[in-house]
């Protein structure tokens, strides 16, 4: 056993969606300076562009920007073919971009829900499906390819606030990737999904402005997550150390979910 090597994801080729912010961005830094070269992509020309120059700087691996609308079937096709041209394969793919939406339920509109869902679950199936070429073409038992998908807390226990878009997508994201997992795994290929607590990222910002000191009291480790938990849980799942892991629901959550049971 080669323990120094145990959770190297150096010279990786790694895909993060919603990668210029938040956990995504998060995530990156974490495959940046654990020596992978890393694409990140968002809406946001300007925001991906300027977060992959200023994770490149961290080194010592790399971060490039991919540009994309995951909403838009158009630029994830676009996404895929870029990528393609760039790399051979991709040893891991993040689906973390994400939407949600909060309104009282008689106020909460379709619009609204068809939105969040569209791009919480169904484009996580619709871009592992487009990478599957590139996630197939070095997998191997000893090497297997990864997808990891950035479900939530919200999708094991329906939270207190009514975002009903967001907790039934993110609990469809979780059952998504026990059935891929059970699926691509004769391929060599692990599936996982992370289900994040609290963390100070934009999409929890108002949240935590508003009921900050309340959320933290609830979780046992009384603290938000730090960048640092969520990137290392994703770099177990992406090394050797994660070989043997599919099909798991990963709560990264200071133990938000069972606090107020206690």
């Amino acid at each position: 056993m080669n323990v120094g090597s145990l959770f190297s994801v150096k010279d990786k080729v790694v895909l993060v969606t919603g990668g210029s912010r938040g956990i995504g961005e998060m995530i990156a830094t974490g495959f940046v300076q654990a020596g992978a070269k890393v694409y990140i992509s968002s809406r946001s020309v300007k925001a991906c562009d300027e977060t992959s120059h200023r994770l490149t700087a961290l080194g010592p691996g790399t971060c490039h920007s991919l540009p994309a609308d995951l909403q838009k079937l158009g630029d994830i096709k676009s996404l895929i073919t870029q990528l393609t041209k760039l790399e051979s394969h991709l040893d891991v793919l993040v689906n973390n971009s994400g939407a949600t939406w909060g309104a009282p339920i008689d106020e909460y509109t379709d619009e609204a829900f068809t939105k969040v869902v569209n791009l919480n679950l169904n484009r996580v199936f619709t871009l592992t499906q487009a990478c599957l070429p590139l996630l197939r073409a070095k997998a191997t038992a000893e090497n297997p390819s990864r997808v990891i998908n950035i479900g939530s807390v919200n999708g094991i226990e329906p939270p207190s606030f009514e975002s009903y878009a967001y907790s039934s997508s993110k609990a469809g994201v979780h059952h998504l990737t026990r059935h891929l997992a059970g699926r691509l795994g004769k391929e060599h290929i692990l599936v996982n999904a992370v289900a994040p607590g609290p963390f100070a990222s934009k999409m929890m910002a108002a949240t935590l402005k508003a009921k900050g000191d309340e959320i933290v009291a609830g979780i046992p480790v009384h603290r938000i997550g730090s960048p640092e938990d969520i990137a290392g849980t994703c770099l177990y799942l992406s090394s050797r150390a994660g070989n043997y892991t599919t099909g798991a629901i990963i709560p990264v959550d200071g133990g938000s979910l069972i606090g107020h049971k206690l």
